[in-house]
């Protein structure tokens, strides 16, 4: 189940809210727990065993760390997290690995290809954080089953994140409200999120599919880069907007979840792109695996390779795909570069360029992203810069910027703070107007949703 799906807005929240609201306090997280394992029993009622089993399992370990049974604190802590690992491994790269192992000893495996369980990369390094946390004492574990079990199924951030760590939440899993303020606010986030997603992702994303499937004899230079513009767009509306959406889902419920994206696309280097881009991942990363391996706390040799473990997991957490890898060794580069190669030169010249500079590399590591054959992303990447033997623009090219010139312009603009700046200004000075304009974004979205037919979402695979 999708939050840009009619089914949803029109069916299981209304109910869901009601319900909510009706039952007293001490009854609201029973009722969460059962529509949350409702939600994802919807798409996959076969999953939702496993998701079950992760939260007794983590429960159980949690508890057993912090009373150091039998094989002690870190034995206990070693095992939870190889089983996690495991699950995880099983379902999301087990085919992956076979197909390489084919592909490097010339073998023929051959096995069943399981469909990916929704959200599962999401919960389980929810659970993990979870543990690791227990372990460390940041946390004392929940002895309450239920309320753990809300903790790890919540739906508003199960399938896309944010990943939420259970310090973060604790107190309001017991102790939370939601007033009529609180309230309109989680549910304007919700609607501008669902806006994000619905016309401007989903628009964003038409035209790269529609670039993408032309004949190579009308690509152009110029073509292509149209093309990836689109998709830079796509995939930061569809995820910061599925991301608003949770955020948003998760205030009209009482909680209040970090924020996961901080306009991204007006970093000036790569290392600011990623303090930006999918925070609560790259905090996951940097608390739970980076920092562990001693950080930037090392010789200069053993921090390189520090970066490059952590960023080709990065990528690997992404996907299933060598490509995947790639992007995440990619930006490991980038950022190693700006630590010891150019970084000190990038700080000296002008900010315009710098961003330039960020964007475009951006761009480039989008192409490794979107393609999962690594030489069409390359035959792709080449085109860009001019060594496919191509024309640098042709009639193809020119098309696609009159029709959609105007919308990618107010695409790149929307992808700054300036608008949303501009929203709560407007809004502070006219409530009512404000209001109106979200409920016009909610009118157009429902509109998209009904009479359109492209609706993908790029990290439901994760």
């Amino acid at each position: 189940m999708l939050f840009s799906s009619i089914f949803f807005l029109f069916t299981f929240l209304p109910i869901l809210l009601i319900v909510y609201f009706a039952v007293p306090f001490k009854y609201k997280n029973y009722v969460l727990l059962a529509a949350s394992l409702f939600f994802y029993a919807w798409g996959e009622p076969i999953y939702v065993f496993l998701m079950i089993f992760s939260i007794a399992f983590n429960w159980a370990m949690a508890l057993d760390i912090e009373k150091e049974r039998k094989f002690g604190k870190k034995t206990t802590l070693i095992f939870t997290v190889v089983i996690n690992l495991l699950i995880l491994s099983f379902f999301k790269y087990y085919g992956f690995a076979l197909d390489s192992v084919n592909a490097l000893f010339g073998t023929n495996i051959s096995y069943t290809a399981l469909p990916l369980p929704i959200g599962i990369s999401f919960y389980t390094f929810q659970a993990m954080s979870y543990i690791f946390d227990v372990y460390k004492g940041k946390v004392t574990p929940q002895y309450n089953l239920l309320k753990f079990s809300l903790y790890l199924s919540f739906f508003p951030q199960l399938i896309a994140g944010p990943i939420v760590k259970y310090r973060d939440v604790e107190l309001q899993i017991d102790n939370r409200d939601t007033d009529p303020v609180k309230f309109g606010e989680g549910a304007s986030r919700f609607i501008l999120g669902l806006g994000k997603k619905v016309i401007l992702a989903n628009t964003f994303g038409s035209l790269y599919t529609e670039i993408s499937a032309l004949p190579h004899g009308q690509s152009s230079v110029v073509l292509y880069w149209i093309g990836i513009a689109a998709y830079t767009l796509q995939i930061y509306f569809d995820f910061s907007g599925y991301s608003d959406m949770a955020i948003g889902l998760g205030r009209m419920f009482g909680f209040v979840f970090d924020e996961n994206f901080n306009y991204p696309y007006i970093a000036s280097t790569i290392t600011e792109f990623w303090r930006r881009w999918h925070m609560s991942l790259s905090t996951w990363f940097r608390e739970y695996v980076y920092i562990p391996l001693g950080g930037n706390r090392v010789k200069v040799y053993r921090h390189i390779l520090n970066l490059l473990i952590v960023w080709s997991l990065t990528g690997l957490w992404h996907g299933a795909s060598w490509n995947f890898v790639l992007w995440g060794a990619y930006f490991g580069v980038l950022l190693i570069f700006e630590k010891y190669v150019y970084g000190k030169y990038l700080e000296k010249i002008p900010t315009w360029c710098r961003h330039v500079y960020a964007i475009v590399v951006v761009m480039i590591s989008w192409v490794f992203f979107s393609i999962t054959d690594i030489s069409k992303a390359l035959s792709y990447l080449a085109i860009m810069f001019g060594l496919g033997k191509v024309p640098f623009i042709n009639i193809t090219a020119l098309y696609y910027i009159r029709t959609n010139f105007i919308i990618l312009v107010i695409g790149a603009v929307c992808a700054t703070p300036y608008p949303i700046e501009r929203f709560r200004k407007f809004c502070s000075q006219k409530s009512a107007a404000g209001t109106a304009l979200v409920f016009a974004v909610l009118i157009a979205s429902v509109a998209y949703l009904v009479y359109g037919s492209y609706n993908p979402f790029l990290y439901f695979r994760f």
